[in-house]
């Protein structure tokens, strides 16, 4: 094992690198996947005739699939259709469509446990469905929804490497890189970005920890 080769100036700028473009696709999924996975989930909620079983299925039917399949089909299954995506933005849908069915379905969990007394009792007030919905349910549902939704980003944030496959130039695929040039790198390398995972996902799990006792 060679440390001091692994861990050259040059190397360890090359996996910052990788860092920046792994922290980059996860925050995009993140914000995207959180807004539809946000709208799916009430819309699941709210038991629209049709449109909530149809996405119910397609919620099931994504969450039964594996990640790297869907990756695999947004950049190379949709230029055969016409629809040609950048490795980033290829990765970025497929995340996005991975994480928004598991976030919808924590979303609609969540907002079944708001005490249906609530509910009525805003319906009752004179409030609408979507009114109740805004100031009453979403409010309480998303706080009592802090701690998975935060474990679901940590865990997307740690998919991004599924990527690799791709030749996304991420933090995993500079590794590899790092990796070809000397087999005696391959083990500092692999403790270097076990590390750079772990700061960025504690740091996650230390906000969430936060926002979970700020609302408790």
């Amino acid at each position: 094992m060679d440390f001091a080769g692994a861990y050259a100036p040059s190397h360890l700028k090359f996996l910052l690198q990788g860092l920046w473009v792994t922290l980059e696709v996860a925050l995009i999924s993140i914000v995207l996947s959180f807004i539809i996975g946000t709208l799916v989930g009430i819309v699941r909620y709210w038991r629209i005739p049709v449109v909530s079983q149809l996405m119910g299925l397609l919620v099931e039917t994504i969450r039964n699939l594996p990640l790297l399949l869907i990756i695999f089909f947004t950049y190379f299954a949709l230029p055969e259709v016409g629809i040609k995506m950048s490795k980033m933005n290829a990765a970025i849908v497929a995340l996005v469509i991975f994480e928004s069915a598991m976030l919808a379905e924590i979303v609609r969990s969540g907002l079944n446990s708001i005490d249906k007394g609530q509910v009525e009792a805003a319906r009752s007030s004179g409030l609408s469905a979507a009114q109740t919905m805004r100031f009453i349910i979403l409010p309480q549902g998303l706080r009592r929804m802090v701690p998975p939704i935060v474990s679901q980003f940590i865990s997307l944030l740690k998919d991004t490497s599924l990527a690799v496959v791709i030749a996304l130039p991420e933090l995993m695929n500079h590794a590899q890189i790092i990796n070809g040039r000397n087999v005696n790198y391959v083990i500092p390398t692999f403790i270097m970005i076990a590390l750079m995972y772990f700061i960025v996902n504690y740091l996650l799990s230390i906000v969430s920890r936060k926002l979970e006792s700020k609302h408790a």
